[in-house]
């Protein structure tokens, strides 16, 4: 997993970090050594060069003697439920798909003393300024260039620097909005910068999580510290959007623009926008029209006055940018120029991430405001120097190659011989295209990540700051990271975050009386105004709100069948000449019927056979349609699609659950009592985790739009179940013994078997089955329950007229179904067949289909006049 450029894998941690051993028994302060028994290298932050624990430390120091090694593998495994529960995950890219992966938190913070944070602090927030006045001249009088300070193929030769964005200016004082910067310490104990964010900086939201988790799992060393806390910035982050906006907004409409799901840092973009209270919003919700932004909703338009962007800019734009881009919003440039929105970061500003910017900073910061970078940069070698280029092909082997024309950044120790030589010539034919930087120097600091235990690990930071009217606002905290083994950690590869704790300044702590573990609300910035934008939903946004209700729904109905198929197979697995054991294939073809696979049907004898092979494809197996696996993956797909507008309470369910079925394999164990073990708890995991979403949803969620879309996903896919089900198992008559197991067992997956008997004690009828599940309008699992449902939710969508066609399709199925009488469902013909019953759900479920189809077209899909420059929407959905 990565943080700053990319987390590198578990397994790619081979060597052995750095073990902290006890000096004595009950000794509260650690030796730090390395594996070989030698003292460490680079600057220690947990105790100086005489072996004693650093002031800001000693709390750590004691919480962790106090806990010993068992009460330290508890709380590596409280942190790692809480990032579980709160669904922090990182996007892996695997094979062309992207896969959720769980986020690592280290479960020790880093803490920084205040003096050292008031050197941070001071530097970071003159390193704003000096890349906010670099800025501002390289897209305006670019005096930097036209004096000679700045060569000016270092400038348009990066894809950072943006043609179309010359002469747009973000409205206030500062042209750069937010920046993030990477620091580390070298062996002098002094800050040094690695790295500048510019572009559309990551890691805000997952700082905010991070300390979340940490002050839940810890808060008792979380009172002792007292750490100062960094939801302000949220806050801060808040107004500055709010005040970006252009000066004819009245009450500004702000969003948080998103690549989408599949982006690495999804989790960190949507928690931030929850955060913020703000729309997270895609390409396909936004549209340029008489040159303005427009969020989409139902039907209507609303003004969009701010956005904050995490795409990359060469992709924000299709018609003036990069023609192929699926996550721009095309007209954005020509908006911005009239000045009609304000996008942040402003476009053009990843340039400032160029290698060779960097280069001449101190210089441009000198010719522009007349100062000096508090905090240094890395030493870097420009290539069209000539001293500067003898050196740098000198040191290949010791330094970080930077082109200057964009790409990734090559590590000279890794370099081989030939590798190195063919570089040289590179080089040398295109001098000024390359910057040779210094490796980063990283301190160490106590980590508790790995099972090896408590250790000593490389760590960095990443810190944030936002403009303000009077400079720039820093988070007080940020995203702290430990270093991948290796020569991986000179690209800023990283295992896993780590939450920054800045001390309170003594002063203050004199003062104070006691601090608290943070509450939730805490953590969240207060509101400041009435939100402008509470009413809007993009069809994109009900759209995954939709199949959240119809994937919850078919996790819960396909669980109950495999549940009730397993229990009567081993009823009768042993009995196949019963009558009764004729239920067996019945359900298992039911299986098949409801999830579009082939479960045998036809060869009863085979589908017993191959019975328990069957149930766990359809149970654990992701990639087979339908199965169970793959409604969990999907559902959870869906609902971080919109995890702004998700409770924090909904991952404590999909997190569990998809730990549990999606990394089981597409086939069973050996071990038949362990596979059987895994089905049994696995189907009444799903059971009891769609039971709990669903009660949530009805009683914690807002009962909106979003809601009400969310509702009739449900309601349709639960009528589609009882359809396909009833016509699966009742439509052909049976023996008796077979009719009522059979029919005991259908009821039994529509949760109406307890009501039936008590209604219909020792009798079995289809007639009366009928009457509960098709026509009882006080059974909230009936069909006739979910119609009367999906005809007032229709009603109460905006721009509903009464005869909408969704409206119709409604009306069309009851009525068909009140021309049936419970009675003639049950009547046999000659072969034995439901023919009545047969026909009636067979019509029905083609409706309802159509219905979905019907809602997906008028109130779920782009308007025909608004398709992005590619197409209509590609969604990869299960009808």
């Amino acid at each position: 997993m990565a943080l700053p450029t990319g987390f590198t894998s578990q397994a790619d941690v081979d060597n052995p970090l750095v073990p902290y051993e006890t000096m004595q028994a009950q000794q509260t302060l650690f030796d730090v050594r390395t594996a070989g028994g030698a003292p460490a290298t680079g600057y220690d932050e947990f105790v100086d060069t005489a072996g004693r624990v650093r002031p800001a430390w000693q709390e750590l120091a004691e919480c962790v003697s106090d806990r010993g090694r068992d009460g330290l593998d508890r709380l590596r495994a409280v942190v790692r439920n809480l990032v579980d529960n709160d669904g922090i995950t990182y996007i892996q890219l695997e094979d062309g798909s992207a896969v959720p992966g769980p986020w690592q938190l280290d479960a020790l913070p880093l803490i920084v003393s205040a003096p050292d944070w008031d050197r941070l602090e001071s530097g970071l927030v003159q390193r704003s300024r000096l890349l906010d006045a670099v800025l501002t001249d390289l897209y305006g009088e670019q005096h930097c260039i036209t004096s000679g300070v700045l060569p000016p193929q270092l400038l348009f030769a990066h894809p950072g620097y943006v043609r179309a964005a010359r002469g747009i200016e973000v409205p206030g004082r500062h042209q750069l909005f937010l920046h993030g910067c990477d620091i580390s310490r070298g062996a002098s104990g002094d800050f040094v910068v690695n790295a500048d964010w510019t572009q559309a900086p990551s890691g805000a939201g997952y700082a905010l999580a991070d300390r979340r988790v940490l002050a839940h799992a810890i808060p008792d060393l979380y009172e002792q510290v007292g750490p100062r806390p960094a939801s302000p910035w949220a806050q801060a982050l808040r107004l500055a959007l709010v005040d970006a906006a252009p000066e004819s907004a009245e009450e500004p409409v702000v969003v948080v623009l998103s690549p989408g799901i599949h982006s690495e840092t999804a989790f960190d973009q949507a928690y931030l926008a929850g955060v913020l209270g703000l729309p997270l919003v895609e390409s396909a919700d936004l549209v340029v029209r008489d040159g303005k932004v427009w969020m989409r909703s139902m039907g209507t338009l609303k003004r969009v006055d701010v956005v904050l962007r995490r795409v990359d800019a060469a992709y924000a734009d299709p018609l003036d940018l990069r023609a192929d881009s699926r996550l721009g919003v095309v007209g954005l440039v020509e908006a911005l120029r009239r000045g009609a929105v304000t996008v942040v970061n402003t476009l053009g500003s990843g340039v400032l991430e160029s290698p060779g910017v960097l280069r001449f900073l101190p210089e441009m910061a000198e010719n522009l405001l007349g100062e000096t970078p508090l905090l240094p940069t890395a030493p870097l070698y420009w290539g069209g120097i000539d001293v500067e280029r003898s050196h740098l092909l000198t040191h290949l082997s010791s330094l970080l190659i930077r082109p200057v024309t964009g790409g990734e950044p090559i590590v000279g120790p890794e370099l081989s011989a030939a590798r190195r030589e063919a570089l040289a010539a590179r080089i040398a034919a295109t001098p000024w295209q390359w910057v040779g930087q210094e490796l980063p120097q990283f301190s160490s600091a106590p980590a508790d990540y790995l099972p090896a235990g408590l250790s000593s690990s490389s760590v960095g930071m990443r810190l944030f700051t936002v403009s303000q009217r009077g400079g720039y606002a820093p988070m007080i905290g940020g995203l702290g990271y430990l270093l991948a083994p290796g020569t991986a950690a000179y690209d800023l590869n990283s295992v896993a975050a780590k939450d920054i704790w800045v001390r309170t300044p003594a002063r203050v702590t004199a003062e104070k009386t006691t601090v608290t573990a943070p509450s939730e609300d805490d953590m969240l910035p207060t509101p400041i105004t009435a939100s402008p934008t509470r009413e809007i939903s993009s069809p994109r946004v009900l759209s995954d709100l939709f199949w959240i209700g119809r994937y919850a729904e078919r996790a819960e109905h396909t669980a109950r069948l495999l549940t009730v198929t397993r229990e009567r197979y081993h009823e009768f697995r042993s009995r196949q000449a019963m009558d009764g054991s004729e239920c067996v294939p019945v359900l298992l073809t039911a299986l098949g019927t409801m999830t579009g696979t082939d479960t045998g049907a036809g060869d009863h004898h085979e589908m017993v056979a191959t019975a328990p092979t069957t149930l766990w494809s359809l149970t654990a197996d992701r990639h087979r349609p339908g199965s169970l696996a793959q409604s969990v993956e999907r559902l959870g797909l869906s609902a971080r699609a919109v995890r702004d507008q998700m409770s924090n309470d909904t991952w404590m369910v999909l997190s569990t659950l998809e730990r549990t079925l999606l990394q089981a394999g597409d086939s069973p164990p050996d071990s038949q009592a362990e596979g059987e073990a895994f089905l049994s708890s696995t189907n009444t995991l799903t059971l009891a985790g769609m039971l709990a979403l669903s009660g949530m949803l009805a009683e914690s969620m807002v009962h909106d739009v979003g809601w009400t879309m969310l509702d009739i996903g449900k309601r349709i896919e639960r009528a589609l179940a009882l359809t396909a089900l009833l016509r699966a198992t009742l439509t052909t008559a049976r023996r008796p013994d077979a009719e009522q197991t059979i029919t005991e067992s259908t009821l039994a997956v529509c949760e109406s078997l307890v009501i039936y008997r008590r209604r219909n004690p020792g009798t079995v009828s289809v007639a009366g089955v009928a009457e509960l599940v098709l026509f009882d309008a006080e059974n909230p699992r009936s069909l006739v329950y979910q119609l009367d449902r999906l005809r007032t939710h229709l009603k109460s969508l905006p721009g509903s007229s009464g005869s909408s066609r969704p409206e119709r399709v409604v009306d069309e199925i009851a009525m068909r179904l009140r021309r049936m009488q419970p009675a003639e469902l049950g009547e046999c013909t000659a072969e034995g067949r439901r023919a009545e019953l047969d026909g009636l759900l067979g019509a029905i479920h083609r409706d309802l289909r159509e219905l979905s189809t019907v809602i997906t077209a008028t109130h779920l899909s782009l308007p025909g006049d608004m398709q992005p420059l590619w197409g209509p929407d590609e969604r990869r959905m299960v009808p």
